[in-house]
């Protein structure tokens, strides 16, 4: 055999691989499309009763009474939401704070054990978290810091409502400081990687006018890393917004919406981790659950198609 034909008969055989691979690869693709569209259509279904005997008022509906049969997914969205939100507003600084030591403040030497050492957070299982919560962080909270809230902030205009009311150590304020520390090393990480990614002569030519260290970050590297930034802190909060074992811990589990940080509440997971084993099975209750778990799937694909684009947009940019 001639080498010409060896060689052809070997390209036609790194074809039929490359085209193999490319339909593998496809293959793949669909299969996870197809597995979220028939996760988000079967809670749909499944929660369809729900929608039908309530109507659009069950998403701020604030009732829930299983002896009635009347459901409302008002306190649960409010809980999910605003347990997000706290843990979005403690993290991102952290995590800011984190990536700007790691990138520009901390010598080469100690850059990769702290990363490290950050990023493991997210290996540690919710159900630790919130055992952790439960037993240490909740005491101390009643102990020390919702009665120094109460007394240095209870009585302020304005702001002074959500910082009264009796320091059981549980509730909103604890929850999302749970969440916050678990959703850090996904936004550190996100950070530290864009921060690294703006182009050294940019930096250098800032230094090289006078500027500080801050103003290098302030004036060249938030500018150029924004939209990755979000996307990174959007990511971040698509993760609170579906946390279950570690916010039923230590949220209270109370079916009404608090007017202060330190009072009990819920959430559309852990209503749903809750009270999902007790519901029969054609029951209205269970046709409310599915809908609250159709509804946070929403939300959360929401805010995680959201923090993708933003990523994409960066990285063509």
């Amino acid at each position: 055999m001639s080498t010409g034909v060896r060689r052809a008969a070997a390209a036609r055989r790194g074809n039929l691989g490359d085209a193999l691979f490319a339909g593998a690869c496809q293959a793949a693709g669909g299969f996870v499309l197809l597995l979220l569209g028939g996760i988000i259509v079967e809670l749909f279904i499944g929660g369809l009763p729900a929608f039908r005997a309530f109507g659009l008022p069950f998403l701020w509906s604030t009732e829930w009474d299983p002896v009635s049969e009347v459901f409302g997914a008002g306190v649960s969205i409010y809980g999910t939401v605003v347990t997000a939100v706290l843990a979005i507003l403690l993290a991102v600084p952290l995590a800011f704070g984190i990536a700007f030591t790691l990138t520009e403040l901390a010598p080469p030497w100690l850059r990769r054990p702290v990363g490290t050492a950050v990023e493991l957070l997210a290996a540690v299982p919710s159900i630790i978290y919130g055992m952790w919560g439960f037993f240490l962080i909740a005491p101390l909270m009643a102990q020390y810091v919702q009665p120094t809230l109460i007394d240095s902030l209870g009585e302020v205009p304005g702001i002074g409502a959500l910082f009264q009311g009796p320091p059981f150590g549980t509730g909103i304020l604890t929850a999302a400081l749970i969440l916050a520390i678990m959703i850090l090393p996904f936004i550190a990480a996100t950070m530290r990687d864009v921060f690294e990614q703006v182009p050294p002569v940019f930096k250098e030519s800032a230094y090289g006018l006078g500027c500080t260290t801050w103003e290098v970050m302030r004036g060249v590297v938030l500018p150029y890393t924004r939209i990755s930034v979000a996307g990174g802190v959007m990511l971040g909060l698509g993760r609170a917004l579906g946390e279950t074992m570690a916010v039923t811990f230590v949220i209270g589990n109370a079916n009404r919406i608090s007017t202060t940080l330190f009072g009990p509440g819920n959430t559309i997971a852990s209503v749903v981790a809750l009270e999902f084993g007790e519901s029969e099975t054609g029951s209205l209750k269970l046709s409310a659950l599915l809908a609250l778990g159709f509804i946070l799937f929403v939300l959360s694909f929401i805010v995680l198609a959201t923090s993708r684009f933003l990523l994409r947009s960066r990285l063509k940019g």
